[in-house]
């Protein structure tokens, strides 16, 4: 990556090579008003360039600071963004697909804590997506975090959305906040630990065996594992969630029903995350480790700990980089990595 005169090089073939890049550039490049380019948006992925909820997240970054925008289509492998004033306003962005409403969250996020008005954002599409946070996670592990930073944001489900159909919502009130810096070095004690299947237009029975799975492998009781059957209109649809609070920071690990693979390999997925958290010490597991980034750089920095690096993170860690004189440092820790923004 190299910072140009005036406009921001960006190779989104390195690092993760996905989506995660395009997001973080959309944040900081609003928070910052630095101009960017990226090429080979999503290089590493089966389909490359831009797919709808990215396409989503992009405009929606234009509209809050009325940016330029060139390349923005469905496919496109390069786009320019040119941001403008952020302003805090009532916005509604509609994916039109099942594409992940809380990835464009997460994109329009940080910006607007930054603004001068409050906002409410209003988006619909997936609620529960394969390779993207469910908003059981943003709801009980990430902003848990943000509001011990001080940022105040209220987060709504109106309604599921599931893979293929999608027809969820969700509405976040965000409050302009500024940022203190964050130190989570440890869990604290484990307050709670429990288990939800969702089912929507399916079999109760898909659920059941789910939370099977689940309390066998974790030892966990019957009054720890719950069946949430949905209204038959937000299906077909399935999810399961696990949730692990500690003192200090609590996280959630999913997996999501798919035509054609058991309801046991579906909750042996998530067991396997939430196992390998269970027995590691540091903080934070490894998704919520790469969505700290941007708050802590837009505020005050700080540290972690987590469980593990992915590429995610270090991707992260390069766009803040490349946008801002921040420095994110990685570094072994007897709890596994510790993780500096200063």
């Amino acid at each position: 990556m190299r910072q140009g005169m005036n406009m921001i090089e960006i190779d989104g073939a390195k690092g993760e090579g996905g989506g995660q890049m395009l997001r973080s550039s959309l944040s900081l490049a609003i928070c910052t008003q630095q101009p960017f380019r990226i090429t080979n948006i999503r290089a590493n992925r089966d389909k490359p360039g831009l797919l709808r909820q990215h396409l989503t997240a992009v405009k929606a970054a234009g509209e809050i600071c009325d940016g330029e925008l060139i390349g923005a289509e469905i496919g496109s492998r390069e786009l320019t963004f040119k941001p403008g004033r952020l302003k805090g306003d009532n916005y509604s962005f509609a994916i039109g697909t099942a594409g992940s409403s809380t990835l464009v969250l997460q994109t329009v996020l940080p910006p607007l804590l930054t603004a001068e008005e409050p906002s409410v954002v209003r988006i619909t599409g997936g609620t529960h997506n394969r390779g993207s946070p469910p908003f059981d996670f943003l709801q009980r592990a990430f902003l848990p975090v943000l509001a011990r930073m001080g940022a105040q944001v209220e987060l709504e489900l109106r309604r599921y959305g599931f893979y293929p159909r999608g027809g969820g919502e969700i509405v976040a009130r965000i409050t302009p906040s500024a940022l203190s810096a964050l130190t989570l070095m440890e869990r604290g004690d484990r307050v709670r630990a429990y288990a939800e299947a969702y089912v929507a237009a399916l079999p109760i029975d898909i659920a059941r065996r789910e939370l099977e799975v689940i309390g066998h492998r974790l030892n966990w009781s019957q009054d720890q594992l719950f069946v949430r059957g949905l209204s038959n209109d937000m299906g077909p649809g399935n999810a399961v969630t696990i949730t692990a609070e500690h003192e200090h920071v609590t996280e959630v690990f999913t997996g999501f029903g798919e035509r054609g693979v058991r309801a046991e390999t579906v909750a042996g997925g998530a067991v396997d995350e939430a196992r390998n958290y269970i027995a590691a010490t540091a903080a934070v597991g490894e998704h919520l480790a790469d969505q700290l980034l941007l708050p802590m750089t837009l505020g005050q920095g700080g540290s972690f700990t987590t469980t593990m690096v992915t590429e995610h993170l270090r991707s992260n860690a390069s766009i803040i980089e490349t946008f801002t004189p921040k420095r994110v440092s990685i570094s072994e820790a007897e709890s596994g990595f510790l993780v500096r923004v200063r």
